[in-house]
């Protein structure tokens, strides 16, 4: 992606992954992360993806800098935040559900798929980040990612480049 390195850092809610990116930004002298929480929302869990590619990867490729209105979950529902402006880093990680996506695969440096516990577990550490009043939004919003990752198919990444594994995180990274 032009000058930048892009990692997704990919799962289901309750996994570890924001977690998981904070550490791995550190790991980095240049490096900046942007979740998938300043865009998707309860009703729209992945189509906002355009704006995300529009306003910041492809800036990005471009040695520009990237765009974006971050979304405000203060409230518990997401209203229209802040606007944040990202310059080139040298590693771009996203983080949180989708991140990894079929459409984004090929302009990937590396992918790590957080798969975290079992799906009650999950469930309990993210009604604990969120609140109980998330708790109705959190068991459809687990029901929505059986979906999307069965029909995204994270499993076969890059192509059948051979995926690693450590714990709960899947790795693969482009050769």
């Amino acid at each position: 992606m032009g000058g930048v390195r892009l990692v997704a850092v990919d799962g289901p809610s309750g996994a570890g992954k924001s977690t998981f990116a904070a550490r791995l930004c550190a790991a980095f002298e240049s490096a900046t992360v942007i979740s998938t929480d300043s865009f998707a929302t309860w009703d729209d869990p992945v189509a906002w993806w355009p704006r995300l590619a529009e306003g910041v990867l492809e800036p990005l490729s471009r040695g520009e800098p990237g765009h974006y209105v971050k979304l405000d979950w203060t409230s518990g529902h997401p209203e229209p935040g802040e606007h944040v402006t990202v310059p080139p880093p040298e590693v771009l990680i996203l983080e949180g559900v989708s991140a990894g996506r079929a459409s984004v695969r090929p302009f990937l440096s590396a992918l790590c798929l957080i798969t975290g516990p079992d799906p009650a577990e999950r469930l309990e550490r993210a009604v604990h980040r969120d609140g109980e009043a998330a708790r109705p939004y959190l068991e459809k919003w687990q029901d929505f990612e059986r979906g999307w990752f069965a029909v995204d198919d994270l499993y076969h990444l890059f192509g059948g480049t051979s995926l690693g594994q450590i714990g709960h995180v899947f790795y693969a990274e482009r050769s």
